[in-house]
């Protein structure tokens, strides 16, 4: 750890508060000048850190870029020494696990970015990251598992998000099949599973789990295409808990429920907050168009619908659309 990160790591866990420069260096054991330059730095990277007379350096309280230094201490213990990958901007953070798999190729990571500028949504969409008000993730998974359970992937982290968000703010998102978090009638957040397979076995050799989510309004609002669609978690006000906070807790929901992913006793968790059972829905096979009413979701995730004639079908993949508006009334 360098000495920025190692004066960050500890300002950060004493995020509001005033440290001295001696005592920042005696507790790390660096020389003042080394802590003087480091504050420096970090301050040209973007972060709010005051020098009060007589009392030192202090962290502000509303301080939320990303970093590692942040993000740790709110990690379980297993997971606190997992390779951290971080940028300013990118294209995306799928596109960028990618290239981590070819040089470490036996590494579980956590990539983030603090915007992405061809952020990835499913069936080929854009997800719209702009900078400094989403979480913009991608684990880097190697699980031990067929390819027919790597579906499960999915739908574990759809769950994940909502117990995270459950947990660091007491709101109750909802999910869409398949992946999509809703809120308010708004969809603030979504799912992206890309996985590299070996055909000779059958099995998964690596997963890349990108999850986007809108934390805050973005300052500038949301394009016209997407203001009656998109929401976000939180207002534009600072909140009492940080991106790196919930990051964190998404990371920490998602290892207790992938630890025990084959026993699926998460679906049960995920039918709860599923919102789509009981209305009529649009969905596509092929180039024809149905009709249908979900009502269950089978051990793989599987949307299980009734047809119009009465026939049960279940949808593996694809995407559904409800036949009329759905607000926060009927979300329940």
């Amino acid at each position: 750890m360098t000495t920025k990160q190692r004066v960050l790591a500890f300002l950060e866990k004493n995020k509001g508060t005033a440290i001295s420069g001696q005592e920042l260096a005696d507790t790390l054991k660096i020389s003042r000048t080394s802590i003087w330059k480091a504050i420096n730095l970090l301050k040209e990277e973007g972060y709010a850190i005051e020098a009060i007379t007589n009392k030192g350096y202090c962290l502000s309280a509303s301080s939320d870029l990303l970093s590692a230094e942040a993000i740790r201490p709110f990690l379980l213990p297993e997971l606190k020494e997992r390779p951290f990958h971080i940028f300013k901007t990118t294209e995306s953070t799928n596109n960028e696990a990618k290239k981590i798999i070819v040089e470490q190729a036996n590494t579980e990571a956590i990539v983030l970015t603090e915007e992405q500028t061809k952020g990835k949504g499913r069936l080929g969409r854009f997800f719209y990251s702009p900078p400094k008000t989403g979480i913009y993730m991608s684990l880097i998974l190697k699980p031990q598992m067929t390819t027919m359970d790597a579906t499960l992937i999915t739908t574990a982290a759809a769950v994940a998000v909502c117990l995270a968000i459950e947990k660091v703010t007491k709101k109750k998102p909802k999910i869409k099949w398949v992946n999509d978090i809703y809120l308010d009638g708004y969809k603030i957040s979504g799912v992206l599973t890309e996985a590299v397979t070996n055909f000779e076995n059958g099995t998964i050799e690596t997963i890349i789990l990108g999850i986007g989510l809108n934390f805050r309004m973005p300052l500038e609002g949301f394009p016209a295409e997407l203001q009656s669609i998109a929401g976000s978690l939180l207002s534009t006000e600072n909140p009492e808990i940080t991106r790196n906070e919930l990051i964190a807790e998404i990371t920490n929901q998602f290892h207790h429920i992938y630890q025990q992913i084959e026993t699926r006793e998460y679906l049960e968790a995920y039918k709860e907050r599923c919102f789509v059972f009981g209305k009529k829905i649009d969905f596509r096979q092929g180039k024809q168009e149905f009709e249908a009413i979900p009502i269950d979701i089978d051990q793989q995730g599987g949307l299980i619908v009734k047809m119009e004639n009465g026939e049960q079908r279940t949808l593996s993949y694809g995407e559904i659309t409800i036949k009329r508006p759905f607000n926060k009334e009927n979300q329940k």
